[in-house]
């Protein structure tokens, strides 16, 4: 058996006035993710357990068949292990966003998507300037980087997601527990370092918005996951352009195969890792391809981004895979969605998103097309989410 599952992250989304009371996955032509829910199974399921803030990570932990109650210590412990980064007992590891705060209000949890080797060097100056509080810079891509923190084995932060307040003020949403002044000490520090950075001069002189603090968030310490060749008896590899998906299948002890062109952004190459994925089913068992396209889609307010990323997805990736998979003997597709992002709000939510999956001895049942309210209608649930998968491979 040859199976394949298609991540389209934070492609889940409300009836939005700009495309004629439609979602994103209603406006998009979609003809593959419809086919695959027209000739399989279409459902809800429950990414997000009832008291974790809705994300990449936790949603695509219950995706791939893990219980975020019983594994879950963080975002930026997942992405440090992408990166195989050493952390000492006493270490907190955070992930530490570049942002654009404007008038106290956040602006930009990318800071314009700030260029890798703009990241690069402002990341090289932290490093620097804050190693005396006991920071440790690693740079991470382009806005997304991680900053490990000595002597905190003791703190206990609650910090908010950047992504999730959008235009809205800072203040209400700094660090709280113990240790938040010690963090609001470090971020005043850095917006410091980060104002008169030769970045920021060359930035005005374009005409650009500024990269004005860091922001901390995601902490946690050294994840531990059950290899995924263990649990489910399968050898996978994953396709992506995101350090938490690269972390997650590390630690699952999934293959990584790299995609030349894959940024983890709208601009993403479709096609490269479409063809990756065609090639990775010659070798694996299971082939996982993320694509956060139409998640930043949405955190950019950007409706039509997000129809045309979902186009390009499907035309590009789960077309050429299920065309392979048609010549296997055996064979199952998943399409899996993390959680929404809701283009309206720009930030993420916690209502149960969608899946479909379909091929060797899965039954048509809902006969109905890839769609927030087809698969309410079809009143299929899987709770907890990450059932799933063993539902997938196994049911």
């Amino acid at each position: 058996m040859k199976y394949a599952i298609v991540l389209p992250d934070g492609a889940a989304d409300e009836p939005l006035a700009q495309l004629g009371g439609r979602t994103p996955l209603e406006a998009a032509r979609i003809p593959h993710m419809d086919w695959v829910a027209e000739q399989g199974r279409l459902g809800r399921f429950v990414t997000i357990p009832e008291g974790f803030t809705p994300a990449t990570d936790v949603g695509t932990l219950s995706v791939l068949g893990y219980d975020p109650h019983a594994c879950y210590s963080g975002r930026a412990p997942i992405e440090a292990a992408a990166k195989g980064l050493s952390v000492r007992a006493d270490q907190l590891i955070f992930r530490c966003n570049f942002v654009t705060v404007l008038d106290g209000l956040m602006k930009d949890n990318t800071a314009g998507h700030i260029a890798q080797a703009e990241a690069d060097a402002l990341i090289a100056d932290l490093r620097r300037e804050l190693a005396d509080e006991g920071c440790e810079f690693h740079a991470g891509v382009t806005y997304r980087n991680l900053m490990l923190l000595s002597d905190a084995a003791e703190l206990t932060l609650r910090c908010a997601p950047p992504h999730d307040i959008i235009d809205q003020p800072v203040a209400a949403h700094a660090p709280q527990g113990t240790g938040a002044g010690r963090i609001a000490r470090i971020a005043e520090r850095a917006r410091a370092v980060i104002a008169a950075h030769d970045v920021n001069r060359r930035r005005r002189e374009q005409g650009r918005a500024p990269v004005t603090d860091i922001w901390l968030w995601g902490q946690g310490r050294p994840a531990r996951l059950e290899a995924f060749a263990s649990r489910f008896g399968l050898r996978a590899a994953v396709i992506t352009g995101v350090d938490i998906l690269r972390g997650m299948a590390r630690l699952m002890g999934m293959e990584i195969i790299e995609v030349p062109g894959a940024t983890g952004y709208i601009d993403t190459d479709y096609t490269g890792k479409g063809r990756a994925a065609v090639r990775a089913l010659d070798e694996f068992d299971l082939v996982v391809v993320h694509v956060e396209a139409a998640d930043e889609s949405a955190h950019l307010g950007d409706a039509g981004e997000k129809v045309r990323a979902l186009e390009r997805m499907d035309e590009a990736i789960v077309g050429p895979l299920l065309e392979r998979l048609a010549g296997s003997a055996a064979w199952r597709v998943l399409v899996a969605v993390d959680h929404p992002t809701l283009t309206t709000t720009r930030g993420h939510s916690a209502i149960p998103p969608l899946f479909a999956f379909a091929g060797t001895g899965i039954e048509a049942v809902e006969r109905a097309p890839f769609t927030e309210p087809a698969a309410e209608r079809g009143g299929y649930w899987v709770t907890p989410g990450h059932r799933l998968m063993d539902i997938f491979l196994r049911g």
